[in-house]
């Protein structure tokens, strides 16, 4: 035989002794001075005006920049000319050279790099 010990009202509901006021909205944040010469510069650039207001809401102004900034380029995946330099400074040391695909992709080049660095 068990024992099952029973708790009388552990599922009924209660009622709050006091209820809880809503809590005021915190102020938003202003935006930082470099977010806003941002904005302005995307703003000149793209002939938009920046919305009234804006500059006191730094997460309003980041949501504004993130829809107005510039696609990214065609050869933002393509390796740094500092990161094609060690790569092939590297090859040289230990005698072989660096995968051809390796031109084309920062993050293949960059797992090279750490893969074959000299200790």
């Amino acid at each position: 035989m068990s024992f099952q010990p029973t708790f009388p009202g552990l599922f009924s509901q209660r009622t709050p002794a006091i209820a809880q006021p809503d809590l005021p909205l915190p102020a938003p944040t202003p935006a930082t001075v470099r977010q806003i010469e941002y904005a302005r510069a995307l703003a000149a650039k793209t002939h938009d005006a920046l919305p009234k207001g804006i500059e006191e809401d730094r997460t309003r102004l980041s949501k504004w920049i993130d829809a107005h900034k510039p696609a990214p380029g065609a050869f933002n995946d393509y390796p740094s000319s500092r990161q094609v330099g060690f790569a092939e400074r590297i090859a040289r040391i230990k005698r072989t050279q660096v995968p051809p695909e390796c031109f084309r992709d920062k993050g293949l080049m960059s797992r090279w790099i750490d893969g074959n660095k000299p200790r």
